[in-house]
């Protein structure tokens, strides 16, 4: 599919997803085959508007703190001075993949309550990896010729940083960013179980009332959120390929 095909396709995505956020009650129709009778086609407990800008800040902000500490780290162990420590952060940054996101909410909810904080804890170990090994690989197979250039160019190990490295490295970076934020997206909905505000709310009111309707809702939402910000980023990788020189 061509660029202004995904532009299309993309664009019709928002627009649905935007009316249908607005004034969900217009697709009634279209979920009332999907109820028991007497039983409501849409989740009204909530406004799906608002669920679903929580559900967006959650998964930003355990996005951006996983995005800064895992860049961060991989900036440390490709030094000289950090190489040794680089075993280490793997298997640090490897804990929030193995340990599963509900034993992390088990175990944060008796310390710091239910509500939003324990999910973040879980969103953010469970980013940390796709970024750290991302930025990883963006640090360490940069063009010798071009570190040689700047090296020679009289650059300090900052300025490289900063000016060489880091945009060559970017578009990695943002892949990280890409899996990440999709994963965080779909692992957000189980916050719900720990009274935190996302779309996993209309799931779980689905499955508790055997409402297909309900499920379906919040899962055409999640997938839709899913794809727009898969584009998103996709696009700003493609944008910093270009500006590196790698297209």
């Amino acid at each position: 599919m061509n660029r202004v095909g995904e532009f299309v396709i993309n664009g019709l995505l928002v627009v649905m997803l935007a009316v249908f956020l607005a004034s969900p009650q217009l697709f009634a129709p279209l979920f009332q085959p999907l109820v028991q009778p007497n039983a409501p086609p849409i989740y009204v407990q909530a406004s799906l508007l608002s669920l679903t800008f929580s559900h967006l800040e959650i998964v930003a902000m355990a996005t951006a703190l996983a995005t800064l500490i895992a860049v961060a780290l991989a900036i440390i162990v490709t030094r000289p001075f950090g190489a040794a420590f680089l075993p280490l952060s793997r298997s640090i940054v490897n804990v929030g993949q193995t340990f599963p996101p509900v034993a992390v909410l088990a175990l944060a909810v008796p310390m710091i309550g239910f509500g939003e904080k324990p999910t973040l804890i879980a969103l953010f170990l469970y980013a940390l990896l796709p970024v750290f090994e991302n930025t990883l690989t963006g640090l360490t197979v940069l063009p010798p010729a071009v570190m040689d250039a700047a090296k020679g160019s009289g650059m300090t190990g900052w300025q490289r940083l900063v000016k060489v490295e880091l945009p060559l490295a970017l578009p990695a970076i943002l892949a990280g960013i890409r899996l990440s934020a999709v994963i965080s997206l779909s692992t957000a909905t189980i916050g719900s179980t720990v009274a935190a505000r996302t779309l996993g709310e209309v799931i779980i009111a689905g499955l508790q009332s055997n409402n297909l309707a309900f499920i379906l809702q919040g899962g055409l939402i999640v997938a839709a959120l899913a794809i727009l910000i898969h584009a998103g980023f996709s696009a700003l990788e493609k944008t910093a390929s270009r500006k590196a020189g790698y297209q």
